[in-house]
Order: C-alpha cells, then structure tokens, then sequence
C-alpha cells in the first residue's frame, strides 16, 4: 500500500481536493447544516458555521498522515464545495478501506456521487494500490446503494442492526470492489 494520501483527482464536472479552511461556508450552507442529508449520517447537523469551521480545523492538519484521505467537492460549474467523500476506515492489513460521503442536497439526482465514487475508487486501486473498498448504507437509504452500484461496487448483504445513524439502530446494506474485479471491468488503473 502506498500512502499517498489526498491528492487531487479531476473528473469531467468535479475537482476533489484537500478541504480548506476558507471551505467552511460552503460546507455548512451545502449539506452539513442540512438534517436531510445527514439524516442517515453519524453526525448531526450542525448548528452554525463555527461548528463546521472547528471540524475542518481537525482534518487539515492530517493530511499530513499519508494515510488520511478526505476530499472536498467543488462543482467546475459553480466553484462551490458541494460535498465530502472520504475513507473512513482504513484497514492496512488487508489493504482495505471503507468508505463515506454526503452532498447538498441541490445536486442529488445527477450522477456527481457516482462520478466521484469512481474516480476515488481509480485513485485508491491505482495509485495507493488497496485490494477492497467497500461501503454500507441504511436499508432505508437505498439511493446511497445505487450510487455504490454505478460506481461499480458489488452487492454484498445486509448486516441486520449493524449500524446506528440519526435515526437509530439500523440495518446496513454493504456493497464492495476488489482491485482483481476492477481490473477486468477495465477500470484505468
């Protein structure tokens, strides 16, 4: 495994990059003040600016780690941070991640979650070199499945009340990618 950490990645409508500090507006007026994007989130959300300004002054610093990787999404077509994609568990031992993300709710619905999903998953195959990436949603979230679908993850079970989020104990669907898979599907790696 290579720990790159978070580099910029291109793709046809986003650039995923490091968050800023300057980041904090746009992330709190996006999604993370928004409680129907984090209604199947960990986190609530949040109340005013200065919470979320405190929240990007913990990450920055660990860019640092190699190991830490946590993008922001800005729009080409507007400039604005748009939403967060991010490894939230980083299994080293088996080369493994699992990964998280959330948007503002004015862009769901046009494949940009799914654009960034892929190309983060490029990214994580390709240049860190991982074997697995996978990730879980509610069972009550279904949309989140399908964007794990059409970033080419695999369906691979429920865990009955495996999880809690904002609405409480819940069940977790998991979907996954292995390097091996990828690479037959052609992905650029």
């Amino acid at each position: 495994m290579n720990k790159t950490g978070t580099q910029t990645i291109e793709t046809e409508r986003l650039i995923l990059r490091r968050f800023r500090i300057d980041d904090a507006e746009d992330m709190f007026r996006n999604w993370a003040s928004d409680p129907e994007v984090t209604q199947y989130l960990t986190w609530p959300a949040h109340p005013n600016v200065d919470l979320t300004r405190m929240l990007l002054n913990d990450w920055i610093p660990r860019y640092e780690d190699g190991g830490y990787f946590n993008w922001a999404m800005k729009s080409k077509e507007n400039g604005q941070v748009i939403g967060n994609i991010s490894v939230v568990t980083l299994l080293e031992d088996i080369e493994a991640a699992e990964m998280g993300y959330c948007m503002g709710r004015a862009y769901w619905g046009r494949g940009l979650m799914p654009e960034a999903l892929k190309a983060v998953m490029d990214y994580l195959f390709g240049t860190v070199g991982l074997n697995r990436i996978a990730a879980a949603h509610d069972v009550n979230n279904p949309k989140s499945g399908r964007v794990m679908e059409k970033a080419g993850m695999k369906l691979e079970g429920v865990l009955r009340q495996a999880g809690k989020n904002n609405t409480g104990v819940c069940d977790m669907v998991w979907h996954a990618a292995l390097r091996n898979e990828w690479k037959k599907e052609g992905a650029d790696l």
